[in-house]
């Protein structure tokens, strides 16, 4: 059964109320094993930047874009995330921002973007960035042009996939040489992890 309009019909009233928040991002937040977790407070030396949740329909079902970041000497290397960056001076604000960088990173026109809303800031504290998910609905996924110097390859899952309690685990990683206990969703054979996790958190709440 098809699920698309009234996912899309869920996200459209609930994004305009009060929104899960940190709570919800918290669910899919890293922990260290030993107790505690990551910074969760910006500094004066923090960046903003923002994400674009792209919400579109295929055969009925409502999915979303994640990408895989190249390979490249940085904090997300390598990783799964929704398309996005940091906030560049042209940019009239962070929705530009996020639009802008879908734009680059993937080919998806900022006009074909019906915003609906953006989700809780959340503070990044491996990069000091402060990013604003921003929630857009798109007619359609096709032609898609990837940026190859920032994008390895594309992934759609079904938002009913990742709202599916069953492709959620945790798993140990070392980041700076101590153990850290990372929840994540497992979608199309990838990890989803982080930041990007804590994001899909707060946002599947909303359907």
């Amino acid at each position: 059964m098809s699920d698309y309009i009234e996912i899309v019909g869920n996200l459209k009233h609930n994004i305009a109320q009060e929104l899960p928040g940190i709570t919800a991002q918290h669910r899919m937040a890293p922990t260290l094993r030993e107790g505690g977790r990551f910074p969760t407070e910006s500094n004066v030396n923090t960046r903003q930047s923002a994400v674009l949740i792209a919400v579109f329909q295929k055969l009925g079902f409502a999915h979303t874009i994640l990408i895989k970041r190249t390979v490249y000497n940085g904090a997300h290397s390598g990783q799964i995330s929704f398309p996005g960056g940091k906030f560049e001076e042209g940019d009239k604000d962070l929705t530009a921002t996020a639009l802008r960088e879908a734009e680059e990173e993937v080919g998806i026109l900022p006009k074909d973007v019906e915003v609906i809303g953006t989700l809780t800031p959340l503070y990044i504290p491996v990069s000091n960035m402060m990013v604003l998910p921003v929630v857009g609905i798109i007619p359609e996924l096709n032609n898609l042009k990837l940026n190859l110097q920032e994008v390895e390859y594309t992934i759609t899952p079904r938002l009913m996939h990742l709202h599916d309690k069953a492709n959620i685990s945790v798993k140990t990683l070392c980041i700076n040489g101590k153990p850290v206990s990372a929840p994540y969703f497992f979608a199309e054979n990838e990890i989803i992890w982080g930041a990007t996790a804590m994001i899909i958190s707060e946002f599947i709440d909303l359907f």
